[in-house]
């Protein structure tokens, strides 16, 4: 790639992501491990107890902002409206490119199989550090930070899986963001009890569920919180297959206005054997427009499109 081509912001970003996919596209193209829903799990620990399991019954979800992964993506992002709140404690509009950075995991504590392989009940750990920061800036000035810290409860049963996650997240801005703009900064932080329930129907899957909140500051944060999506996979089992997702959010916060996130792309199962749960590798195309899903700026209407690589665990 020539120097002219490299020049901004932007291709730099092309250009990290390029080093960063050339290595794994050797082994990703040579294995074809299934990594379909219900099968990201190790072959020896599919059905009775496994202490430590490696893999869930529970599929991530591919659309959501929030999901524990690790990810790089860039977002050309704006925010048409700005609320009354947000002028109230001097946060600026979005109108800039964002490079967002996310390192995400779950930890398998114990897995009670059932009859079926790959059904039955899971308790983890998991976690994620969400941070964005302005590529537009010399020093790619940090704006914001959420961290996530929760324990899922999975369950499978053929076609129909669920998650009951008890989590902590809280917010901060970045100190670069606080010197340049000097914004009056809010300590958010809350504990969450999350349902999410899910059917797949061959190719297509369909999940519905909530949230409430509490232990919530600032106590003026409103506690419910409504979640629903949906998937379509095309393509061969364990190999490159094409995703689309959509997902929405709705807070009783927003006055239930939704938060509306889609991706679409493709997909990779990433893994040494067939014995073992692949990872899954995702070049997804992304859009997102409805109350802004980083932490500081949840008063805030934001809308984004951008591209991003997703390894989900």
């Amino acid at each position: 790639m020539s120097s002219v081509a490299c020049m901004g912001h932007r291709c730099r970003l092309v250009t990290v992501a390029a080093t960063i996919l050339a290595p794994l596209w050797t082994p990703l193209a040579g294995q074809t491990p299934e990594f379909e829903c219900g099968l990201l799990v190790h072959a020896s620990e599919a059905t009775g107890v496994a202490p430590l399991p490696q893999g869930d019954v529970f599929c991530p979800l591919v659309a959501d902002p929030k999901e524990p992964r690790s990810f790089v993506s860039w977002q050309r992002a704006r925010s048409p409206l700005q609320t009354e709140d947000a002028e109230n404690i001097g946060l600026a509009p979005f109108d800039t490119d964002i490079g967002a950075i996310g390192l995400g995991d779950s930890f398998g504590l114990m897995r009670w199989g059932g009859r079926r392989p790959g059904d039955g009940v899971q308790l983890s750990i998991s976690a994620g550090i969400f941070a964005q920061f302005d590529v537009t800036t010399d020093s790619y000035d940090l704006i914001n930070a959420d961290y996530l810290i929760g324990v899922p409860l999975t369950l499978r049963r053929g076609g129909f899986s669920s998650r009951l996650r008890l989590y902590h997240q809280s917010s901060h801005l970045g100190d670069e963001f606080l010197l340049r703009d000097q914004p009056e900064r809010l300590n958010l932080a809350f504990e969450s009890l999350e349902l999410i329930v899910s059917q797949a129907f061959g190719p297509l899957r369909v999940y519905g569920g909530g949230e409430a909140l509490f232990n919530r500051d600032p106590d003026d944060l409103d506690p419910m919180l409504a979640h629903a999506g949906a998937e379509l996979r095309v393509g061969p089992k364990g190999r490159r297959s094409f995703v689309a997702a959509a997902d929405v959010k709705s807070s009783e916060q927003q006055d239930w206005k939704p938060a509306w996130s889609g991706r679409a792309g493709f997909e990779f199962g990433w893994g040494r054997d067939r014995e073992h749960p692949p990872r899954v590798l995702r070049l997804l195309f992304e859009l997102y427009n409805g109350p802004s899903p980083y932490g500081q700026f949840y008063r805030e209407q934001i809308r984004y499109w951008g591209f991003g690589l997703h390894l989900f665990p």
